[in-house]
């Protein structure tokens, strides 16, 4: 089955009870058994309700998974997956990745002495000097947020494999649409449903998927015990928003290749960093993991200042000034202050996040629409 077919049908059958297309929104916190411990596969809704079972069966089938666990955020399907380590266990994340993701590492898990290493993992040099006897997950988001690095995941997760090491690839960025990283050996793919899954900015929701025994059992204990699950009305609209991830992801990237070519030839911009240049360090790996380039662009400007960047967020007229990303409406960021303003100025730096990077989220709109409003902007 390909991709555009599993989008509507994968794991997904009619209601059995009415024969309902779509599956219902079942509403409800608990479910009657028939005898104590005997019930039809449900008996409380923080532990399983049946939309959100579609959902995590759509997701799998995504993702070429056996199975998925959805949770209630990205951040909450982020902290399941640290939870199955322990005090002395250590991380190789990037130096560049989702701000929130940084927070989560430094500010809950470092004090219960996990310990974390923050390189370029586009260096594969870098991530075997950073590797110790107590190394135990490789933390991989690619392309990353906002530098749209491109890290070469079947190089990393052979790594991991070869000293038995987890590996676990933030695939938001790309959406099962254009990347699949089980395929390319890592052991879970986690989403922030949030975005280009749901795709129109209405639900918070996050999912890991995996066929990897150890972290399944992990991941449902943490549903059971810790509780962090997406209601069953955000559990409906991603599997809507699921249903056209094909089409609006490609009319996404479609835009998003226009205004790179644009911003890489406009006088007041330094960099435009957009995996589908050929200018990008790792064009050629994304051509290789990547079904096309992703609708994410980042670009820096000449007079690099927070306001320069600030002054020209605030003339664009269809672009809206938010966070987020990967909903059928364009949207433009400043990671310095925005979704990265957790992250310290000189880890920023070092990492080469500079004050005037803009992030923008290529929406559907008309792309010659976008490309004006971008320009009036300077």
């Amino acid at each position: 089955m390909k991709f555009n077919t599993k989008a509507i049908h994968a794991g997904q059958k009619p209601e059995e009870t009415s024969g309902a297309v779509m599956p219902p929104i079942f509403q409800t916190s608990t479910y009657a058994q028939q005898a104590p411990n005997v019930n039809k596969g449900y008996d409380y809704a923080r532990v399983g309700n049946p939309t959100r079972t579609a959902l995590e069966k759509l997701i799998a089938g995504l993702e070429n998974a056996d199975e998925c666990a959805c949770f209630s955020s990205g951040c909450a399907a982020m902290d399941a997956v640290m939870k199955m380590l322990r005090p002395g266990d250590h991380v190789i994340a990037s130096n560049d990745l989702y701000g929130g993701t940084y927070r989560l590492f430094t500010q809950v898990f470092e004090p219960y002495n996990i310990d974390f290493s923050f390189i370029d993992m586009t260096n594969p040099d870098e991530v075997e000097k950073a590797k110790t006897d107590q190394t135990r997950l490789l933390w991989i988001e690619t392309p990353t947020n906002p530098l749209l690095r491109v890290v070469d995941i079947d190089a990393l997760t052979n790594f991991a494999k070869d000293n038995d090491i987890l590996s676990v690839v933030d695939n938001t960025f790309a959406s099962p649409y254009l990347q699949n990283p089980l395929n390319l050996g890592a052991d879970a793919v986690l989403h922030s449903t949030t975005k280009y899954l749901g795709g129109h900015s209405d639900i918070i929701g996050g999912a890991v998927a995996t066929s990897h025994k150890e972290i399944l059992e992990n991941l449902r204990f943490q549903v059971k015990t810790t509780g962090a699950v997406p209601g069953p009305m955000d559990c409906y609209l991603t599997l809507r928003g699921i249903k056209t991830l094909h089409v609006r992801v490609e009319r996404s990237v479609e835009n998003a290749k226009h205004i790179a070519e644009f911003l890489d030839s406009h006088p007041d911009v330094d960099e435009v960093r957009y995996p589908g240049l050929e200018s990008h360090p790792q064009h050629e790996i994304a051509k290789k993991q990547m079904k096309d380039f992703g609708a994410m662009v980042s670009f820096s400007l000449k007079d690099d200042s927070i306001e320069k960047a600030t002054q020209y967020m605030s003339n664009t007229k269809i672009f809206t000034l938010a966070e987020s990303l990967g909903g059928v409406e364009s949207l433009i960021s400043h990671p310095a202050s925005m979704t990265h303003g957790s992250i310290p100025k000189e880890v920023r730096e070092k990492a080469g996040l500079k004050d005037s990077l803009i992030r923008l989220s290529i929406g559907i709109e008309d792309g010659e629409d976008l490309i004006e409003d971008l320009a009036q902007a300077f």
